[in-house]
């Protein structure tokens, strides 16, 4: 009979009034998705990053840590074209050079190659003296 139990009996209330002081009156409504959401500023940001010239002056309003973070987004691609199993190793390893050297690495295809040789010479030793 009256399906939702209040049916005819609310027709008498008031309408709800809502309070223009709420934090999201009046605002765009929230991104739906959660941690979908969550997830879409950096997937956002990565692509852009690598298509950017990597400046002096980004570098040198970035913390040391970040700027190894900007420049290794950089090394990796170049390294995965030709070591793809070990990018992440190889950018690591090359990631302890100075920015100066890594600057130089990001420009030079042929001194980023004899670096990539020469750290795969170091994990070749590496593993023949683990065995």
């Amino acid at each position: 009979r009256g399906g939702m139990g209040g049916g005819p009996g609310m027709a008498g209330q008031p309408p709800i009034k809502f309070n223009q002081q709420a934090r999201n009156a009046g605002g765009p409504p929230p991104p739906q998705g959660g941690p979908g959401g969550m997830q879409q500023p950096p997937s956002a940001q990565g692509p852009p990053a690598s298509n950017e010239q990597l400046t002096p002056a980004a570098l040198a309003s970035a913390s040391p840590e970040q700027q190894k973070n900007m420049i290794g987004e950089r090394l990796y691609p170049l390294i995965h074209t030709t070591q793809p199993e070990l990018a992440g190793k190889i950018t690591g390893m090359l990631l302890e050079m100075d920015n100066s050297e890594l600057l130089h690495l990001l420009e030079s295809p042929e001194a980023l190659g004899a670096k990539i040789s020469e750290a795969l010479q170091v994990l070749d030793a590496h593993q023949a003296q683990n065995k």
